[in-house]
């Protein structure tokens, strides 16, 4: 129970990788201040550990600033809000331009910003973590502003570093590869589309929610105290080769 009596706020913890970090560190002791954009998510949250549920669309800079007004000053941060719109080199539109970097990166600042400066008022110290994806660092077909989203939260996430350090403040971000969330279970269930991406992971195989929320709760936790401005590939060694 290394994180009892602290508290954590996670952006997108309704599904996917937000929801087994919220799992992850009510089991592990924290109290988790969820914020989602679906109240049914929160509320199953809510029920199963009592977690502090925000109802909030994170695109809306205002009502971001807001939601974290809302949670208040906690420990720690995990940005794992953020979405996709999959659209080429050549098409892409405006709007999904719009709506990829406004949660992705945007939502991801606001929050960053608001969760510092509530620690520094409280006299420093906490830790965020930041979820890219190694597709900021290779190119896939389709992933143009997704790529860029994640590349900037990850040189954002250096400066954060850089500027809270002096209060005591680290900030680190992990980059997982294909994560089996129930969503991209049922995208990558086809193996003519799965089979030639998984060959480029040394470990052949894609990571699981719950293994990006381990390294994740590692980069909080004091046995990473010195570790500030790294970028974690969660990636079965597909970064590597």
């Amino acid at each position: 129970m290394q994180f009892s009596g602290k508290t954590v706020i996670i952006t997108g913890a309704g599904k996917g990788i937000g929801r087994a970090c919220a799992q992850l560190m009510a089991q592990r002791g924290a109290k988790v201040v969820a914020l989602s954009r679906t109240q049914s998510d929160l509320d199953s949250l809510r029920d199963e550990f009592g977690a502090h549920g925000i109802r909030v669309d994170l695109a809306d800079p205002a009502a971001a600033r807001a939601a974290m007004a809302e949670a208040g000053t906690a420990d720690y941060l995990i940005n794992s809000a953020g979405i996709n719109v999959l659209e080429s080199v050549l098409d892409m539109t405006e709007a999904g331009y719009e709506a990829v970097l406004g949660i992705n990166l945007r939502a991801a600042l606001i929050c960053c910003q608001e969760f510092a400066r509530a620690r520094v008022a409280a006299g420093g110290g906490g830790a965020i973590v930041n979820i890219t994806s190694i597709a900021g660092h290779r190119g896939f077909q389709d992933h143009l502003c997704y790529a860029a989203s994640k590349a900037g939260l990850e040189g954002a996430t250096r400066v954060l570093a850089k500027e809270l350090g002096p209060h005591g403040i680290r900030v680190n971000a992990v980059a997982p590869t294909i994560t089996l969330t129930e969503l991209a279970a049922e995208a990558w269930s086809d193996p003519a589309k799965s089979q030639p991406m998984m060959v480029r992971h040394p470990l052949n195989r894609f990571a699981e929610a719950e293994e990006v929320a381990q390294a994740i709760a590692l980069l909080l936790s004091s046995d990473s105290s010195m570790v500030s401005g790294a970028v974690l590939p969660v990636d079965g060694g597909f970064l590597a080769v």
